[in-house]
């Protein structure tokens, strides 16, 4: 089970890469909020681990950024013992809430109820809506049953929609998975790539059903409309 840890602590970080591994966990590592959300986007982990107070976003943000697009199991490893903070960790959608220093054999308990939460990937790798087929195995997409050419860009963001359908994908989620933390503020890319998918795929671009904006927020793929 893939776990990810987001914390700018690199000595805990460091003993739980080892301890976690020890028990059968494949760990990636995050030093601040937003490589948190880009390693996210990019590893699909099946637990979050993440601290609060972290640079460039805090954890109450990453958690909010992760809740757009994912149902990610969140534990929250804090040193902030407040009653304030843990509930504002939990109302933005974490799933429980650990306060450091901690004792590990609690810590993996928590981690193994977790895992029984963790939602598995679906069977069908083919997303269909109107007259359209999304084959995420082949990375393939067919109109009434002809060949729709994408460039390698349009991909990743009909991809990314694909295995969220229904769920608000933000901006910066989209922006951080495809470019980098670097282009997080530049959403010209979006709009310019979301009106090709359009033209290529809704049966009227200019009033679409299917890839839908969500104005100052993101983009959403609906499939029953």
């Amino acid at each position: 089970m893939k776990i990810l840890i987001a914390d700018d602590d690199p000595q805990l970080v460091r003993a739980l890469r080892i301890t976690l591994a020890a028990h059968g966990y494949d760990v990636v590592a995050a030093p601040d909020g937003a490589a948190a959300i880009a390693l996210a986007a990019k590893e699909r982990p099946e637990i979050v681990m993440l601290d609060l107070g972290m640079p460039r976003l805090d954890g109450v943000a990453v958690i909010h950024a992760l809740r757009g697009w994912t149902s990610v199991p969140i534990i929250v490893v804090s040193g902030r013992t407040g009653s304030a903070d843990k509930v504002e960790a939990l109302d933005a959608g974490a799933d429980d809430f650990v306060t450091k220093p901690f004792q590990i054999d609690e810590l993996l308990a928590r981690l193994r109820a977790l895992s029984r939460r963790a939602v598995s990937a679906s069977d069908d790798p083919v997303v269909a809506f109107a007259d359209v087929a999304i084959d995420l195995a082949a990375k393939a997409v067919t109109r009434g049953g002809t060949r729709v050419h994408l460039t390698p860009t349009e991909w990743q963001i009909l991809e990314f929609l694909a295995r969220h359908p229904g769920s608000l994908v933000t901006r910066q989620t989209l922006l951080t998975d495809i470019w980098g933390t670097e282009q997080v503020t530049d959403t010209g890319y979006l709009r310019l790539y979301l009106s090709q998918l359009r033209k290529k795929l809704e049966a009227d671009p200019a009033n679409p059903v299917h890839l839908i904006t969500e104005a100052g927020m993101g983009y959403r793929l609906v499939l029953d409309a």
